[in-house]
């Protein structure tokens, strides 16, 4: 197993198959970016699936597939059906935009991933456009529809709240979630690099009080393998979680790692710790060199980021790290 010095198991696993994505949203990407890793710097899918492999020999039991906009990667479904056969890997989920769904979500299915993570500011056309930089509301919303007929389970939807750009919209939200199904997941915005520093900061804690009172939301429901913290209605018919690591960071139950897809490890989504994997696979690792590099690289994550105290420290985007 994995245990970090602060004795938190490492289950979880974040993998980055592309830093590419077809949106510019203001909190993740800026405008005319193009300083994107070279493809031959990506980690093939032989690499991938090895590296996952020594991952899952050492106790990952969740790879949630990420970018960048991972549907971007060419034969992704091939690589998803390859990491479902990892003899302890009991979960395979994927985060996604939604704007190449339609024509991927049977595929992805079949290929055994589970449920998804869809982003999704806004049901307003202009707003998401303002927000994302591209006309996609349509395209979101028909890759929902086609998540829900392929059987994704559960879909939740992640909407970063930002004042003055889409906090008037939480409650429309909250009704078109339950209204189709989904869980909503409301997330703060963490300063990564400048467009995320640009991006203003909202507290979720007087917005989940309210939402709390006003739908009889009960605590304590735990779902998924990540940060969020749940509220069910009592008849269990609608989940709202809140991702908040401004206003109260989750640390102290981390479980997870990021891979990038330049087979960068970064220990910590707020912190510069990091081993760089793809070096050791090209020059011929085995197996029990990668398990014991990751070993020693857990052996150096770090207790908590300190978005907080430190907002101008990182200078990545979120995009390089892995969503």
């Amino acid at each position: 197993m994995l245990i970090d010095p602060f004795n938190r198991t490492i289950e979880y696993l974040r993998l980055s198959v592309t830093d590419r994505c077809d949106l510019r949203c203001t909190y993740c990407l800026p405008e005319g970016f193009k300083d994107f890793e070279e493809p031959a710097h990506w980690l093939s899918f032989d690499e991938i699936v090895r590296v996952v492999g020594a991952f899952t020999r050492l106790g990952v039991k969740h790879v949630r597939l990420t970018g960048g906009e991972p549907l971007l990667r060419a034969g992704l479904p091939d690589l998803a059906e390859r990491l479902k056969r990892l003899p302890n890997l009991r979960e395979l989920s994927l985060s996604t935009n939604a704007t190449q769904l339609v024509k991927h979500a049977p595929a992805l299915v079949q290929a055994g991933v589970s449920r998804i993570n869809v982003s999704l500011d806004s049901l307003q056309a202009e707003r998401i456009t303002q927000i994302a930089g591209r006309d996609v509301l349509p395209k979101i919303l028909a890759g929902l529809q086609a998540g829900k007929r392929a059987g994704f389970s559960p879909i939740k939807i992640n909407m970063v709240v930002m004042p003055g750009v889409n906090d008037d919209e939480i409650d429309a939200m909250v009704a078109f979630c339950i209204a189709q199904g989904f869980t909503l997941r409301l997330i703060e915005t963490m300063p990564m690099g400048d467009s995320g520093r640009s991006a203003r900061h909202l507290d979720l804690q007087p917005v989940k009080a309210r939402l709390r009172q006003q739908f009889g939301l009960i605590e304590g429901f735990v779902t998924g393998s990540g940060p969020a913290r749940y509220l069910q209605t009592p008849d269990g018919k609608f989940t709202l979680g809140f991702i908040t690591p401004i206003s109260q960071h989750f640390c102290e139950t981390c479980n997870r790692v990021r891979l990038a897809v330049d087979g960068t490890l970064y220990l910590c989504l707020g912190q510069d710790e990091k081993l760089e994997l793809r070096p050791l696979l090209r020059a011929g690792a085995s197996d029990q060199d990668l398990q014991a590099a990751i070993l020693q690289a857990i052996a150096i994550k770090p207790e908590r980021h300190e978005f907080r105290e430190q907002p101008a420290k990182l200078v990545r985007f979120m995009s390089m790290t892995g969503g």
